[in-house]
């Protein structure tokens, strides 16, 4: 009863954050940055958790499971859902190409330098501290393109850098997914060959699930009808992953990416229906990974300066070259790096499906360093903004910042 009546309330907390209202820059500023990065919610999770007020208890978060499947099978479908195929084909070679640059960049820096410490210290195959530090560097790779968005919502920014940035931090997102695949090949199975079999079973799931949906939703033009199919095809192909031991996550997106691909007045309209449930279950996610922390760890705490030093160099420099190689193409911000400092959601589902499927004390440290460096990122990231907008300002000191919804 407990665990329910604490669900409950961070479920209702989650709708309130969610509102127009306390995600408006231009009303509540500091407000707004704490509901779109999902801090609070994380910490919630934390200190209730079963290392802390033990409100929840490790017997409640396994039988959580299939909620937390659910959450990371809604995200999945929303980030395959935007990888539109015509959007794709429409950009430059340089866009990708810049994508590449920053997110791998950083991806470098962390997962080489970390690689050993986590194979030296915990006596464990190469394979599994390879592909543990490879997911470390899949999570530093990673941006969150919040601030940006903000920053040209409340007319800080002007509208076309943010969403430059915006796009940039969205294909973050592939090289992330695809260094998870890497990374449960190595590890969700006694050998990658059988690892890479269950990623491939979670792909043709979502596909299969993806092109069910497609079929369902043809010709329906009633919107709670096609509601409660758009909800009940998320929840088959989250429970069906969850009960095959497969990856939610990638099941999810190649279901979003499968409806993108049929297109159709139907998955447009599904899509802006699911947009509105990805909010409050993003944060009740990020609520259920909080409260995995086991924040005891003393060799976790050692990594983590060096995993947020490492990072930030990593995403300054990168940022540094995709300026350069797309700064003709996009109007990205000078300083660019610094507004790539945010971690983002993503991260924190990438360590968490990591951590569900290969269970054990290193994936836990993985876990547990990428979500205080979340937090730390967060914190790192609002201020590494500010630089930005500066910046900006000084580089052209006779402009004046866009209204919202403003052309460039």
């Amino acid at each position: 009863m407990q665990a329910l009546l604490v669900l409950l309330a961070i479920a209702a907390l989650s709708l309130l954050a969610s509102s127009r209202t306390v995600l408006d820059p231009g009303r509540f500023p500091a407000l707004a940055q704490l509901a779109a990065s999902g801090l609070l919610f994380l910490a919630f999770g934390a200190v209730m958790g079963p290392d802390a007020l033990r409100l929840l208890s490790w017997k409640d978060l396994a039988a959580l499971r299939p909620l937390l499947a659910l959450g990371l099978g809604v995200a999945g479908v929303m980030i395959g859902l935007n990888l539109e195929p015509r959007l794709l084909r429409l950009l430059p070679r340089e866009v990708y190409a810049a994508a590449l640059a920053h997110a791998g960049t950083a991806f470098l820096w962390v997962a080489l330098p970390l690689a050993g410490p986590l194979l030296f210290t915990m006596g464990l195959p190469p394979g599994a501290a390879v592909a543990a530090a490879a997911l470390l560097g899949a999570s530093a790779s990673l941006s969150s393109g919040h601030f940006a968005v903000l920053g040209y919502r409340s007319g800080r920014m002007e509208r076309r850098r943010g969403l430059s940035v915006a796009l940039l931090t969205m294909l973050d997102d592939v090289v992330g997914l695809g260094v998870l695949v890497l990374a449960l090949a190595f590890g969700a199975a006694s050998n990658p060959l059988e690892g890479l079999g269950l990623v491939a079973l979670a792909l043709l799931l979502g596909v299969a699930c993806g092109a069910l949906l497609a079929f369902l939703m043809h010709g329906i033009k009633d919107q709670g009808e096609l509601m409660a199919v758009l909800l009940g095809g998320v929840a088959l192909v989250s429970g069906a992953a969850a009960y095959l031991r497969v990856s939610a996550l990638l099941a999810g997106v190649a279901c979003g990416a499968t409806l993108a691909l049929v297109g159709g007045r139907a998955v447009e309209q599904a899509a802006r229906m699911l947009g509105r449930f990805e909010r409050p279950s993003y944060l009740l996610l990020v609520f259920l990974v909080g409260a995995h922390v086991q924040a005891r760890d003393i060799m976790a705490w050692a990594l983590l300066p060096a995993y947020l030093g490492l990072r930030f160099l990593g995403k300054v420099l990168g940022g540094a070259l995709a300026q350069r190689i797309a700064g003709n193409t996009l109007a990205l911000p000078p300083k660019l790096g610094y507004a790539l400092i945010s971690q983002g959601g993503l991260a924190l589902c990438l360590v968490v499906e990591y951590l569900t499927l290969v269970p054990g004390p290193l994936s836990q440290r993985v876990f547990d360093v990428v979500v205080a460096g979340a937090v730390v990122n967060e914190l790192l990231g609002s201020r590494a903004f500010r630089y930005v907008l500066e910046s900006a300002s000084e580089e052209a000191p006779g402009e004046t910042p866009q209204a919202p919804g403003g052309t460039s």
